[in-house]
């Protein structure tokens, strides 16, 4: 027996490949399929089930291509409906992989066809389960992203709550808990920076498990739910009824552009020229207009945030070697079109004469200086609305990168805007945003809130969490 959990920390998504006896199942595979072709390869293995535990809205998984490419059916849960030809299981209904079963266990709350897949050891022993979203490591999943008809997100956290305790918490204490997701997904609020746990351990230690009663549970699952990113309910569509074939994407994408062809392309297509280099490097210079969305950070994620057309024709500036990267990248959230790349990187945009932007970025102790300087000066904190809640600059305005697309015309072009975030990721990105719209003047604070807090103003201008904000 062989089971073993592909992490893929960007996204913050566990797919699983399991292996006996030169048979395969994959769960909840990413867009690229590859790996887990090569895995079965390497095993002599063939993949006969693909094993889906909902449909995702976080990412567009590769069942369609890997079934394909493998034969595999497609297997969902029951009341799952798709486009295209699947295997809808039946509740308790069991899979043979080699000497091992497989169990559909529905367990709707976090969606109606939610399903957790229980396996058996070839002793008849239970092992582990496959929760999906239903089950995090120390959380449970949200219960609003798809709610039908009258029901409300209290409807199907009873749901929840129902599932969990009639079919997950009568497992065995000692059984493995493999979930779809770690910390850092937006499926869920409290998600531990684990990925695998005891159902006994969890609970034990899972609030959500923890709850007294099923009113209790409910307060407590659903409290304090930020609204989903916008592109969830698109990437659930692609997983529900197909998608353009990821060979394709990469043939599109990979499409090196001279200089020229570059700003041909942007300037035809009404293309959308995303900037993937490190913030700071990004910083010195870019093709003007670009948007920088570092793949060293959660790429993935903001990309879905903050470009809200999955149709929008991308127009990439990689560092070398990296574009084909960033194309996977970009289609496990569902941004399919790409059409092309800087051949040569900003290097060759430079040589041929080409205008080029600039973010001004300064350190933290230049930024408090000429913040004791000059006490109007407009900083904009773009971190999250509790980061900023929980401590903060008594000068800032609350900008949260997130709703971006919704404060923009409220600035003055004519002003002068310091941007910070936690570390320097999201405040380049925004920076980078309020450059294409327009907004000239912008300077960046390296390091972000995490540098700023080793200088004097740590001790003059925080603000405790019940102040009134500016702005």
């Amino acid at each position: 027996m062989n089971i073993e959990q592909i992490y893929t920390g960007c996204l913050a998504e566990a797919a699983y490949y399991i292996e006996s006896n030169g048979e395969a199942a994959i769960i909840d595979p990413l867009r690229e399929v590859a790996p887990y072709l090569k895995k079965a390869a390497k095993d002599n293995a063939k993949i006969r089930y693909i094993f889906e535990t909902h449909f995702h809205a976080d990412f567009v998984s590769g069942h369609i291509d890997l079934a394909e490419k493998s034969g595999a059916t497609i297997v969902y849960g029951p009341t799952a409906k798709t486009s295209f030809k699947s295997h809808v299981a039946k509740d308790g209904e069991q899979f043979k992989i080699g000497e091992l079963t497989i169990v559909a266990l529905h367990t709707p709350g976090h969606t109606p066809e939610s399903t957790t897949y229980l396996l058996i050891d070839k002793y008849g022993k239970p092992y582990c389960i496959f929760t999906g979203d239903t089950l995090f490591i120390g959380d449970v999943g949200r219960p609003d992203l798809a709610q039908q008809g009258d029901l409300t997100m209290e409807d199907m956290a009873a749901t929840l709550y129902d599932s969990l305790h009639q079919k997950i918490l009568t497992l065995p204490d000692d059984i493995l808990v493999y979930p779809a997701h770690g910390a850092g997904s937006a499926c869920g609020k409290s998600m531990s920076k684990e990925t695998f746990d005891t159902l006994g351990h969890q609970k034990a230690v899972n609030y959500a498990l923890k709850a007294a009663s099923k009113a209790q549970f409910i307060k407590e699952v659903t409290d304090g739910i930020l609204p989903p990113p916008q592109y969830f309910a698109k990437n659930a569509a692609m997983n529900k009824h197909g998608y353009e074939s990821v060979d394709d994407v990469y043939e599109k994408g990979l499409k090196p552009l001279t200089p020229e062809e570059f700003e041909a392309m942007a300037n035809l297509a009404g293309a959308l020229i995303l900037d993937t280099r490190d913030p700071q490097v990004f910083a010195k210079a870019f093709v003007p207009s670009a948007i920088n969305i570092g793949l060293n950070g959660q790429f993935a994620p903001w990309v879905g945030a903050l470009i809200t057309d999955l149709k929008q024709p991308l127009l990439l500036v990689c560092e070398p070697e990296k574009e084909a990267e960033t194309i996977t990248r970009l289609a496990r959230v569902g941004y399919d079109n790409t059409i092309g790349y800087l051949a040569g990187g900003i290097s060759a945009w430079q040589k041929a004469g080409k205008e080029t932007d600039a973010v001004q970025s300064i350190s933290a102790m230049e930024f408090e200086g000429i913040a004791n300087e000059d006490g109007t000066v407009q900083v904009l904190d773009v971190r999250k609305a509790g980061e900023y809640e929980s401590e903060h600059l008594e000068m800032t305005m609350t900008r949260p990168l997130d709703d971006i697309n919704d404060w923009t015309n409220g600035l003055d072009h004519k002003e002068t805007y310091y941007v910070h975030c936690a570390g320097g990721y999201r405040s380049m990105i925004a920076a980078s945003i309020l450059k294409a719209r327009g907004i000239d003047h912008v300077v960046d604070i390296a390091g972000g809130y995490a540098a700023i807090k080793n200088t004097a103003l740590k001790r003059t201008d925080f603000a405790c969490p019940s102040k009134a904000m500016k702005g």
